[in-house]
């Protein structure tokens, strides 16, 4: 199976720069199914070829397949594995092309990150759902798709067209990015793996999707193709792309997750969050734009975890909090939108995770050597448990605690009300969570189901102001309750926000 990359870009042999292959060699790559080879067809001042060549053994990929995959028996003899683009063809990309698709280029760091403009061929592509699928996840990307279905027998052309596809994408794409989707699509595009899918799956595609599957019109779609349909799976993957940026890294662990799927019904279509995207007629109008549909897209809706961090801000602001503390920092996103905003003068950060606080350190660039204006506001940044007293939260104007308190066992939330409301006592307590009432208008989750495997509790309107009032009272503060997100007429909004002041 083959697949080639071509750039008109000048000089076009910075290619191999970025692709980290010289164009002058030709590599070759262990797999544990054969062997991928690399090599350059052309490669001059003006255009430029890589193409990456798997040459499958079959007698290997039969000794890589168990009784539980789905070509057992005599599928393991008679299939198109060896001919077709599929899953194969993404895992030796990302053992070939791995750093390129990290996006890391230390000879060319400028290059890494630009659009480059790009030709991409695949001869023979498995697509179910014919040349149209591959438009529909393709296009919304930025490429210029051409999909030529492959016929059955040339030779016999009432027999019709095969489910195989000769693929070309044109655009003007980082090249990191482009990757990255090749490795998410083929696969989806199959609608099939050569290898069981696991729970280590979805860290995969959190990964190789971020800064664009979240995004994408089809993301519930692809999940579930890229997930093998597996339900529990789907579901967990759906609620962190909510917010792709803070997704996990490879070196983080899942600790701060957004939790919104992908809306259900005529929603689903908007975007990734659903109601929350403009896009559509309907949002125009909801919007106030006076039904400029145009408009509406020309400037989409930001997603429900940036309005959920300008809430937050904007709340801090009106309250006149000019020190901050963020319980349950994770990789330190609102730390970054706080420090860039001169309102407030001092900062700090806590999370229960150690690899979130470095993560949010590395975001801060805290520990870049020369001066740094976010290191002389930011008070501190430390790891600690919210069940226990720590001097360390105290001192602030105000505590926010954002998506935090659904993660924590119902048993111990009296031990974090006495901590933050009673022993670090700020002037101001922001606290987000989402609203379980308006899960129904989530795709993929169940009736009943929460938008996350790692929340202990999700609370209805009535709940999280009964909880609200009573620990306001409980703590001499009065609570007010203002809606995040599009205020859903029979559901509510998608995130409800407290704020208590003393």
């Amino acid at each position: 199976m083959l697949l080639t990359i071509t750039t008109t870009l000048s000089p076009a042999s910075d290619l191999g720069f970025l692709l980290h292959k010289h164009p002058d060699r030709v590599q070759t790559f262990d797999q544990a199914y054969g062997t991928a080879h690399v090599l350059y067809p052309e490669a001059d001042e003006r255009r430029c070829t890589a193409a990456l060549l798997l040459d499958v053994d079959p007698v290997k990929l039969v000794r890589t397949r168990g009784r539980g995959t789905p070509d057992f028996s005599l599928g393991q003899f008679v299939n198109d594995r060896p001919y077709a683009a599929s899953s194969l063809l993404a895992s030796a990309m990302a053992n070939v092309y791995r750093t390129a698709m990290r996006g890391r280029c230390d000879l060319r760091p400028e290059l890494a990150g630009t659009p480059i403009p790009l030709e991409i061929t695949l001869p023979a592509l498995p697509c179910r759902g014919g040349p149209g699928q591959a438009e529909r996840f393709f296009g919304p990307l930025g490429w210029t798709v051409s999909a030529e279905p492959v016929p059955l027998d040339p030779g016999f052309p009432s027999w019709g067209d095969s489910r195989y596809v000769t693929l070309t994408l044109t655009g003007t794409v980082r090249l990191s990015d482009a990757l990255n989707q090749l490795y998410v699509l083929l696969p989806v595009l199959d609608d099939a793996k050569h290898y069981w899918v696991a729970s280590d799956e979805v860290d995969k595609l959190i990964r190789a999707g971020e800064g664009w599957l979240a995004a994408h019109p089809d993301r519930g779609a692809i999940t579930r193709r890229y997930l093998a349909n597996r339900r529990t799976l789907v579901r967990a993957a759906l609620g962190r792309l909510a917010d792709a940026e803070d997704a996990p890294e490879e070196a983080l662990d899942p600790v701060e997750i957004e939790e919104e799927p992908p809306a259900d019904g005529e929603h689903a279509a908007a975007g990734p969050e659903g109601a929350e995207h403009a896009g559509s007629r309907e949002n125009a109008e909801n919007d106030g734009s006076g039904g400029n549909a145009e408009a509406a897209e020309e400037e989409p809706r930001a997603s429900l975890a940036e309005r959920r961090i300008r809430a937050v801000t904007d709340v801090l602001r009106e309250e006149g909090a000019g020190s901050v503390i963020d319980l349950g920092c994770g990789s330190g996103k609102l730390l970054a939108r706080l420090l860039k905003d001169g309102s407030f003068t001092a900062v700090a950060g806590a999370d229960v995770s150690f690899r979130a606080v470095e993560h949010a350190r590395r975001r801060l660039r805290l520990d870049r050597p020369g001066p740094s204006r976010a290191r002389d506001r930011v008070g501190d940044l430390f790891q600690g448990a919210l069940t226990y007293a720590d001097d360390r939260f105290g001192g602030y104007d105000a505590a926010v605690l954002m998506e935090v308190v659904e993660h924590i066992d119902p048993p111990r939330l009296g031990a974090v009300e006495k901590v933050v409301f009673g022993h670090a006592a700020p002037r101001v307590v922001v606290v987000t969570t989402p609203n379980a009432e308006h899960n129904v208008r989530y795709e993929g989750l169940a009736p009943g189901a929460m938008r996350h495997p790692d929340h202990r509790f999700e609370w209805t309107r009535a709940e999280f102001r009964a909880w609200a009032d009573r620990v306001a009272a409980a703590h001499g503060y009065r609570v007010r309750h203002v809606p995040v997100g599009d205020d859903d007429p029979e559901v509510g909004a998608p995130t409800q926000m407290g704020v208590f002041t003393k």
